[in-house]
């Protein structure tokens, strides 16, 4: 997920940070009808047109605010949605969905099949520019709406009456009933798309809500907001909360003052907050499949250079910026797959793929690489500017980068820009930096989550890395050998090695984030791969 960006930088991981919340005060569902949660969030919501969202947060607000064909609940399992059932052919290339017809959009409109239609062609649509397109891999005709050789209404997807959804698929996608409980597979109401035009999404008001919950209280560039109980969602009686209050504090230090003083129910901590309060009652670690890595701008000559890149990712010492840095239970990485995602036969992934190329500290390599790197650029030294997100916990990991690159790479200087979150999703994007401080939260629970983002043109490939045998790898895993666990298994493994040692991309660490919370709620249901949070039937216990 993006960027989980599911595109996602140091403060995106961070954002989604709490397992659940109580309200200052509030009572239980029998004994109150007022259930309140104060929730606090590390960074900005970028927006709430699904077709676009990139990130955590955003994906959080979303998976609670709208719903599609299918949920994800506890431990991934997928469970009904607005689709109240669905069948599968015999060969696995079509899918039918059944809709309730009590399904009502917050203006109340019908949720009807025409909504998913509408909604998966508009996301498709090059002129959208979704970068979550690549998504729809699998779907009739999507290799050629995205090529601009067909139209958006030749997408594999067909409304049949008011309550039947019909997918084509071309290939077998094995985790495909997962993506329906993805954002980017929710429907839209084209009414509002229209009503809104350019205006849609960007704040809580240009938006309607076919979810447990609706958005109030954003303008799209304030750093507070609601999501309140959707009194037209057909499933309103298993909703507890009456609202969830959200509250931005990029500072730990502000957000515990906030805490202690019962004006938010949970907070994240920093590492040295954590030791100090790993015995708090309300002490928990939140476990993520996401990792946290850095990216090369390959349009420069300079990242162009395999020993420049190979020389970066040796000088950087990860158990010290796992362990002390970030701490509580943080993992250094062995790949860009994190660990506990998939297993195969006993053995994890990460396991499998691993290597000592890439993800391991060895000054005297790093200094040797770099030497004659710096030689066949023809240059001396060099000067860096690293990217990053603005929170406490993202200028801690640039800091420790900084450091660690100017101490073990001589003749390189390492400037640090620190921006608030939404303005670096837009320059990694764009494409304007040099050295990329990103991250990655898997979208679903395979290893191809990941590893899809670094084939060439890919939009999540901000760094623009091209190499045909990693693709070749990652096409056979997604074709010819889609079928064969273990084949597809072995592609991806040296995919995963491959990454390794070209390093486009240098690995750093798996995010486990320490927080407190109160202990009085239930019911939340939290994913470490998809989207993280699912708020339907939490409730504030007594």
């Amino acid at each position: 997920m993006k960027n989980f960006n599911k595109l996602l930088a140091a403060g995106a991981t961070l954002a989604a940070a709490g397992l659940a919340l109580t309200g200052c005060g509030s009572k239980s569902s029998s004994g109150s009808s007022k259930q309140v949660l104060n929730w606090n969030e590390a960074s900005e919501l970028p927006t709430m047109d699904l077709s676009k969202a990139t990130d955590t947060i955003s994906f959080d607000m979303l998976n609670n605010s709208m719903e599609g064909l299918l949920r994800i609940g506890k431990n991934s399992k997928v469970e009904p949605g607005i689709a109240k059932s669905y069948k599968v052919s015999s060969d696995g290339l079509t899918y039918t969905f059944n809709l309730r017809k009590n399904a009502k959009w917050s203006n109340g409109d019908k949720v009807t099949a025409d909504d998913f239609v509408y909604s998966w062609r508009r996301t498709v649509d090059p002129k959208t520019q979704s970068q979550y397109s690549y998504l729809f891999e699998g779907v009739k005709n999507i290799d050629d709406i995205t090529a601009g050789k067909k139209a958006p209404s030749t997408l594999g997807i067909k409304a049949v009456g008011q309550y039947k959804v019909v997918v084509t698929l071309t290939k077998k996608v094995p985790y495909f009933k997962l993506l329906m409980g993805f954002p980017s597979f929710f429907p839209q109401n084209k009414t509002a798309v229209e009503k809104y035009g350019k205006k849609y999404g960007t704040s809580s008001k240009y938006m309607v809500y076919d979810g447990p919950f609706k958005m109030t209280g954003w303008t799209g560039t304030n750093l507070s907001w609601t999501l309140a109980r959707n009194k037209n969602y057909w499933d309103k009686s298993h909703v507890k909360l009456d609202k969830i209050n959200f509250k931005v504090n990029k500072s730990t230090t502000t957000s515990y003052n906030l805490y202690q003083s019962k004006k938010l129910d949970q907070t994240i901590l920093s590492t040295e907050q954590a030791k100090q309060l790993s015995n708090d009652p309300g002490y928990t670690i939140v476990k993520e499949a996401r990792t946290n890595y850095l990216e090369f701008n390959q349009t420069k000559k300079e990242f162009q250079n395999k020993k420049i890149r190979q020389a970066v990712g040796y000088a950087i010492d990860r158990d010290q910026l796992a362990k002390k840095v970030m701490g509580s239970g943080t993992l250094p990485s062995k790949s860009v797959v994190s660990s506990g995602l998939v297993q195969k036969d006993g053995t994890d992934f990460t396991t499998a793929a691993k290597t000592t190329v890439g993800v391991t500290l060895n000054k005297k390599k790093a200094a040797q690489l770099w030497k004659e790197g710096l030689q066949e650029l023809g240059e001396s030294g060099m000067t860096i500017t690293l990217l990053g997100d603005d929170t406490d916990a993202a200028k801690k990991i640039t800091e420790f980068i900084q450091s660690q690159l100017e101490a073990n790479l001589p003749g390189i200087k390492v400037e640090v820009a620190n921006v608030p979150f939404k303005t670096r999703l837009a320059r990694a994007e764009k494409g304007q930096f040099e050295l990329l401080a990103n991250a990655w939260s898997a979208d679903f629970s395979d290893a191809i989550s990941f590893l899809d983002l670094f084939t060439t043109g890919n939009p999540y490939n901000n760094g623009k890395w091209s190499n045909a045998e990693y693709d070749k790898l990652i096409t056979a895993s997604k074709t010819t050998d889609a079928g064969n666990a273990d084949k597809r298994w072995d592609d991806m493994v040296k995919a995963s090695k491959l990454i390794n040692e070209e390093q486009p991309i240098v690995p750093l660490f798996q995010l486990n984030t320490p927080s407190l919370l109160r202990t009085n709620v239930k019911g939340v249901v939290h994913n470490t791969a998809g989207v993280s949070y699912n708020w339907k039937e939490a409730y504030i216990a007594k």
